[in-house]
């Protein structure tokens, strides 16, 4: 299986995948502002065109420039990448893209066909929230998109805020049920001291790892570290020595 998987760029994320995104996927990437979700997203859309596959990012709050400017700060050459053909940025609103996915005949689909995308980022999909008030129509919603995705053989990460440690049980939409990926990035209070962490929560037809995962934002972007043993409560962001681990150093 893993020869078939869609390869995340990022250093380490393949083995807790298992070899990486399954193919047509729905990928929910949950995190905090700054915890790096446009940096993961961006490492995939690149991974991709390294690979000679046509990436697409599509924003709802971030005009190009501004991501210009981040991309830069970590070494990537958007616009050059862009004059090549290898990568379309998108800026418009979350009706927009509604109506763009629903429509055989409009400019975002003839794109994905004409270049033949098949790595897509949304920034983000939870937006869809501050239009849409009934939680069914919303649900429905979610469906809609990354069904539409997915029919045009596209393996989307949809950027999403980060929601309570409870993320699931009160969740409108029930977004985290619709995709078929589901990581969480976290900042986490460890002995003192702020680090970062991932987790892959949910990944449908496929074993994962299910440790939480230490990782850094350096120069070339996002690369994941070793397991956080021995701490209790890091989905809650408050951790604490587990019992074990303080017998263990008593």
């Amino acid at each position: 299986m893993s020869e078939q998987r869609v390869k995340s760029g990022i250093p380490g994320m393949d083995e807790m995948l298992g070899g990486g995104f399954i193919p047509e996927s729905a990928i929910l990437l949950r995190g905090a502002p700054g915890t790096g979700k446009t940096t993961f997203g961006l490492q995939y859309l690149l991974e991709g065109v390294r690979r000679g596959e046509t990436g697409m990012f599509i924003s709802f709050e971030e005009f190009p420039q501004s991501l210009y400017r981040d991309a830069e700060s970590l070494g990537w050459n958007l616009p050059e990448i862009e004059q090549a053909g290898k990568l379309r940025i998108m800026f418009t609103s979350p009706k927009v893209l509604q109506q763009s996915l629903a429509t055989p005949e409009s400019n975002l689909l003839r794109t994905i066909h004409d270049l033949d995308i098949r790595r897509v980022v949304v920034d983000s999909l939870t937006h869809f929230t501050q239009q849409i008030t009934d939680e069914h129509e919303l649900r429905q919603v979610y469906h809609q998109v990354t069904s539409a995705f997915r029919r045009e053989g596209v393996t989307a990460i949809y950027l999403g805020e980060e929601m309570r440690s409870d993320y699931t049980a009160h969740e409108r939409g029930r977004l985290s049920f619709v995709v078929d990926n589901m990581i969480m990035l976290r900042y986490l209070e460890v002995d003192s001291a702020i680090e970062r962490a991932i987790v892959v929560l949910k990944m449908r037809s496929s074993a994962h790892d299910t440790a939480i995962r230490s990782y850094e934002i350096g120069a070339n972007g996002i690369t994941i570290g070793n397991p956080l043993e021995g701490k209790t409560g890091l989905l809650s962001g408050l951790t604490q020595r587990s019992l074990i681990s303080t017998v263990r150093e008593q």
